[in-house]
């Protein structure tokens, strides 16, 4: 258990956490993504939607795990694992919007954002 609390840069899993949850609002906007994204789930994103909290919770604990597991993986000098566990993500999470019957753009969108998250996650494990 110890493996996995030792030498872990707690200030760069926080601030990567917040980085990429940040990054996020701004990925799934009408100003980069989320217009085409939505349509793609069919979803509605406009002004008068409503948040899904659930959803959101769920996403920022997630983010919080994987800037846990990179923490981790850069602590031990293994950058490679990052970029494997990054790719994994990147086609579970493709299969599964295609799977879901979203369109090719809207699986694209959302498996990048892990590749982005996986990029900052790096860099604050790296400098903090």
């Amino acid at each position: 258990m110890d493996a996995l609390f030792a030498n872990v840069s707690w200030l760069a899993v926080g601030a990567s956490t917040i980085i990429c949850f940040m990054l996020g609002a701004l990925w799934y906007s009408p100003k980069m993504f989320g217009t085409k994204w939505a349509r793609g789930l069919g979803i509605n994103i406009d002004g008068d939607a409503k948040q899904p909290v659930p959803a959101l919770v769920t996403q920022f604990l997630g983010t919080l795990l994987f800037a846990w597991v990179v923490a981790l993986a850069v602590t031990n000098g293994s950058i490679a694992s990052v970029v494997l566990i990054s790719i994994t993500f990147f086609f579970l999470l493709v299969a599964a919007n295609l799977f879901a019957e979203h369109t090719v753009y809207a699986a694209v969108v959302e498996g990048a954002f892990i590749l982005a998250m996986a990029a900052i996650m790096v860099v604050c494990s790296l400098f903090l």
